[in-house]
């Protein structure tokens, strides 16, 4: 399974992006979706993520109240609707998806998502 991100660029502070993460190749079926991001010299960090079966959704506290996880059941993709973004916003976005199952890591954890794209660049100016 190979996921596609898309919809990165470089933008000022306030403006607005929309991520969007797709499979590619054979349809596959995960227990939740996930965004994190890495800007440069840190380490990768949790942004969102949702549940396919519940749509529960979780949100870093850096972007709760800006950004929003959505999915799309019927082709698989999910999108991350960034709002009033800032200067430290800016990183490479990676989306995730996780296997179906019991898993001993939570939708916060890099460790509980197993494919993963290639990521897309937000750069927001100040």
């Amino acid at each position: 399974v190979q996921l596609q991100a898309s919809g990165g660029g470089t933008v000022r502070t306030g403006d607005s992006l929309r991520l969007s993460c797709a499979p590619s190749g054979r349809t596959f079926i995960s227990a939740a979706s996930g965004w994190f991001r890495q800007a440069e010299g840190k380490g990768r960090e949790f942004v969102a993520s949702i549940t396919w079966g519940t749509a529960r959704e979780l949100y870093a506290d850096s972007v709760k109240g800006r950004f929003t996880i959505s999915k799309v059941d019927a082709n698989n993709t999910v999108f991350l609707e960034m709002k009033s973004l800032r200067p430290e916003d800016t990183a490479v976005y990676y989306c995730a998806a996780a296997p179906v199952g019991p898993s001993y890591y939570s939708e916060y954890e890099p460790k509980r998502f197993r494919w993963w794209g290639q990521g897309t660049l937000v750069t927001v100016s100040s």
